[in-house]
């Protein structure tokens, strides 16, 4: 999954606690040899990497993802794909994008038996826990990757669960042959829509009443995405958990004005110009400042404001956090300065 994520709904502190414990996983490395290249569709590969000397990798759990260093100048995340109870191998998917960012083009080009320099598993959409009575999974495209390690999950543990998996056409559905005993179950419904999303699945429909211990996931393109984060209304927040592949298309454009930033603890000010980003400053300067996804959908880069008045183009904090916080990845300034506090 080239991805892309938002988590499931946290307050900041959860958030913040999260991605100290995540960070340091994500710090520690794993070099891996590239077993398998399966085509799923004519434009989705599915990678099994293991370890070179077959030792048994990290554990990780349904919704887990790890960073591919793809090249010295390319680093994606990927959802892992397979049975979180396999230990021998992890399992990407990734969809052909010529006109992305080189990431997936230069997936598609790997050989079998090449070495991938990856991260330890990091999950930022993780399946909720007993409090969950049914689990209502909704997939577009792509974004099954991550609900094939979850269905896998949750059948091992005997919860109740259903997905909808919309696509263009069966041809072009990844991991078909996996989920036909679901299919066949009624546990799996297919939506294929030839391209006009109007001919597929009524996600407002689907998500229009809430029923008490339902949690819901959901995970695919940008307009997949706005769909169903526009139909969540009668949903408890703490019920819905998504990730996104990309930054959503519904944010302001990417560029604005020049304004100054402030560090509060020193007094320093520095330009922000148009076309680079507050972190890319920070960085300038000096400041070490972690980043994951760099386009405002991870939690990676809070940092707390305490004057100006910041453009918010993250999918992650709540308006109450916004008083206070920004993602310094992706926000820019409406007023001359924002002062920070790092």
């Amino acid at each position: 999954m080239a991805w892309s994520p938002n988590n499931s709904p946290m307050n900041l502190m959860q958030i913040m606690a999260q991605e100290k414990v995540q960070e340091r996983a994500k710090n520690r490395t794993l070099n891996l040899r590239v077993r398998t290249i399966r085509h799923e569709t004519p434009d989705i590969a599915s990678f099994e990497l293991v370890d070179p000397d077959g030792r048994d990798l990290p554990p990780f759990t349904a919704g887990a993802h790890i960073d591919v260093r793809i090249s010295d100048k390319i680093q994606r995340q990927y959802s892992l794909c397979n049975d979180p109870a396999e230990r021998h191998r992890y399992e990407i998917a990734v969809l052909k994008e010529p006109n992305g960012r080189g990431g997936s083009v230069a997936m598609h080009a790997l050989a079998e038996g090449q070495t991938l320099t990856v991260s330890e598993p990091v999950n930022r959409f993780p399946l909720a826990g007993r409090e969950a009575r049914f689990h209502l999974l909704l997939a577009g495209g792509i974004g099954v990757t991550p609900m094939m390690a979850m269905i896998a999950e949750l059948e091992a543990n005997k919860r109740p669960w259903h997905m909808h998996y919309c696509t263009r056409s069966r041809d072009r559905s990844a991991f078909i042959e996996r989920l036909e005993p679901h299919i066949a179950a009624g546990k799996v419904e297919l939506h294929h829509d030839g391209g006009d999303p109007a001919k597929g699945l009524d996600i407002a429909r689907a998500l229009s009443q809430f029923e008490i211990g339902t949690h819901l996931y959901f995970c695919g393109p940008p307009g997949f995405m706005s769909a169903a984060k526009a139909s969540v209304g009668a949903w408890p927040p703490f019920n819905v958990h998504c990730e996104y592949f990309e930054a959503p298309d519904d944010r302001p454009p990417a560029e604005s004005g020049p304004f100054q930033i402030k560090i509060k603890s020193s007094g320093q000010v520095f330009d922000v110009p148009v076309g680079k980003t507050i972190v890319a400053v920070l960085r300038e300067n000096g400041f070490d400042i972690e980043t994951d996804c760099e386009d405002g959908y991870c939690g990676t880069c809070i940092t707390r404001y305490v004057e100006g008045d910041p453009e918010h183009r993250d999918t992650v904090l709540s308006e109450g956090e916004r008083k206070s916080y920004v993602m310094v990845c992706c926000a820019r300034s409406r007023s001359p300065m924002l002062v920070l506090d790092p």
